[in-house]
C-alpha cells in the first residue's frame, strides 16, 4: 500500500474552501490525504486530549507522523521545558497514546540534526532512544552523511533493522556533510517513510539566516523529478508493506499540488475541490 501526505496540514490554502476555519482544516485534509506529519510537537509536546480530538477528526484508515519535541532530538537551543529526560519521554508517550490507542499512529519520527554523526556515543544515544520508546513504533531520519558512507552505510542499516527502525528516506539537496543521499532500503517489513524536502541547493546550508526555514523548503518539483520516484516507490513497496510519502516542501506552496501530481502518476484516487458552476450565459439567439 503507497499513501501520500504533507507535512502540517494548516497551511496548504488550496486545498480548503475558502474561510474554512483553522479548527476544521484537519477534517478537510483528511478528504484529500491519508497521512500527515504533525510538526506542532516539535516545538512542544502536545497535550493527549489534543491528540484525541486530532484522531477523532480523522476518517478511518487515516495515519499520523509525529515528530518529537525538539529536546529530545537534540535540536533544543535554549531551556527545555522539562526538568529531566524521564519526565520528557512521559510526557511525550502520554501525548502519543489517544493516536496509538485509535490505530492511527504510523511512527514518532525522530530526525536528527546535521551535527548527530556516526559515532559510538550516538549509536548508544539511539539504542537508549529505542528502549524509552518501547511500545511506538519509530522511524529515523538522519541529517549528518557519516551515517551512509561507504564504510558505515550497511552498518547503519544492519543496526536499524536491529532495532527496528522505520527507515525515513529523504530527496534533499546534495549539500555537503548536512544532507544525506537516498537510499532505496526498507528497515522493517511494516513501513516505510519517504521524505520529500525539495532540492534547494542554495537554501538548504543558509540556517543561520533569520528566515531558514522558508529558504530551505522552497521548491517546486518538476514532473521528470517526481518520475523519478515513481520506481524508486515500487522499490521501497516491494520490500514493505505500507509506504507513506510525506511533501515537506511546503514554503512555496507548492507541497499539495507536488502531492497531488506524484498520487496521479501511481495511479491513487485524487480528490479536488468542487468548482462552483460558472454563471449561465445568456444565448442572444433563443430569446
Amino acid at each position: 500500500m503507497i499513501v501520500v501526505g504533507l507535512a502540517g496540514w494548516g497551511d496548504h490554502d488550496s486545498l480548503y474552501v475558502p474561510g474554512t476555519a483553522a479548527k476544521d482544516k484537519l477534517r478537510a485534509y483528511g478528504s484529500h490525504f491519508s497521512i500527515v506529519e504533525l510538526d506542532s510537537s516539535f516545538y512542544a509536546v502536545q497535550p493527549p486530549d489534543r491528540m484525541a480530538r486530532y484522531a477523532a477528526e480523522t476518517p478511518d484508515g487515516f495515519g499520523f507522523v509525529v515528530k518529537p519535541y525538539q529536546a529530545i532530538t537534540g535540536h533544543l537551543r535554549g531551556k527545555s521545558y522539562y526538568d529531566n529526560d524521564d519526565d520528557m519521554y512521559r510526557a511525550f508517550r502520554e501525548s502519543l497514546d489517544p493516536v496509538m490507542s485509535a490505530g492511527k499512529l504510523i511512527a514518532a519520527l525522530f530526525q536528527y540534526p546535521p551535527w548527530f554523526d556516526c559515532t559510538k556515543d550516538n549509536v548508544r544515544l539511539l539504542r537508549e532512544t529505542k528502549k524509552r520508546m518501547e511500545g511506538f513504533p519509530c522511524a529515523l531520519e538522519f541529517r549528518h552523511q557519516s551515517w551512509f558512507a561507504p564504510e558505515f552505510r550497511e552498518k547503519t542499516l544492519a543496526f536499524m533493522r536491529d532495532e527496528d527502525w522505520i527507515h525515513s528516506v529523504c530527496d534533499e539537496p546534495q549539500a555537503g556533510d548536512g544532507s544525506i543521499p537516498i537510499i532505496l532500503e526498507a528497515t522493517t517489513p511494516e513501513y516505510t517513510i519517504v521524505r520529500m524536502h525539495g532540492r534547494n541547493v542554495g537554501g538548504w546550508n543558509q540556517n543561520g539566516a533569520p528566515n531558514w526555514r522558508e529558504v530551505r523548503y522552497l521548491y517546486d518539483y518538476s514532473e521528470d523529478e517526481l518520475l523519478e520516484w515513481k520506481d524508486r516507490i515500487s522499490r521501497l513497496a516491494s520490500q514493505s508493506a505500507k509506504v507513506g510519502i510525506i511533501f515537506n516542501n511546503n514554503s512555496g506552496g507548492h507541497a499539495a499540488g507536488n502531492a497531488k501530481q506524484l498520487m496521479r502518476m501511481l495511479g491513487l484516487p485524487v480528490y479536488e475541490l468542487p468548482v462552483d458552476n460558472p454563471p449561465e450565459q445568456l444565448d442572444l439567439f433563443n430569446l
